[in-house]
């Protein structure tokens, strides 16, 4: 049986108080949340969940029309620009001759950005996943002379207030010409 609006608008009411209790650090045990009418806390948590996933659902689906449109705009510029960029153009001297046909490269600049800015709106340019490991897949072995080393480099390259000093906080001398 279908619920009616007055049953859809005392849940939505509920849920409301719940979601408010909960943002106040109240425990599901709590008996404020037991006095909204659950009859235990897992039949709340599970409210809260639905609350969430429907939340979830609603900004998903946001995000997909928002896409759609800015897709649809990216799709517009792009057939605008993409004649001058695709198309060669005459290039004239100075008397006016036609010298060569040439590409309008703040066109194809354009086209190039467009296209940047698509493949970031929906994804594509996933970024790559590196990891750095050891023999077999384990962690890279250090000896105790080589974290030495390490941290000289580290002290070596700091670019914080110890710029321009070596590891002892010395400041490299330098002559007039601003060589060591």
């Amino acid at each position: 049986m279908a619920w009616s609006k007055f049953q859809k608008d005392e849940v939505a009411v509920r849920r409301t108080k719940l979601l408010e209790l909960r943002r106040m650090g109240v425990s599901y045990d709590d008996p404020r949340i037991e006095a909204l009418g659950y009859s235990n806390p897992a039949s709340a948590r599970k409210d809260l969940n639905r609350v969430l996933q429907a939340h979830r659902d609603d900004e998903k689906a946001e995000a997909a029309i928002y896409r759609q449109q800015e897709n649809e705009r990216l799709d517009a510029l792009l057939e605008a620009a993409w004649p001058r960029a695709t198309t060669p153009t005459p290039v004239f001297n100075k008397d006016g001759e036609v010298i060569d046909h040439a590409l309008d490269m703040r066109a194809v600049d354009t086209v190039l950005r467009l296209m940047d800015r698509r493949a970031k709106l929906n994804g594509l340019d996933m970024p790559v996943k590196a990891e750095l490991s050891g023999p077999d897949g384990g962690a890279i072995p250090f000896s105790g002379s080589e974290a030495t080393e390490l941290l000289a480099l580290i002290g070596i390259t700091d670019t914080g207030d110890g710029a321009g000093q070596d590891q002892e906080g010395d400041e490299e001398a330098e002559d007039g010409d601003g060589n060591a």
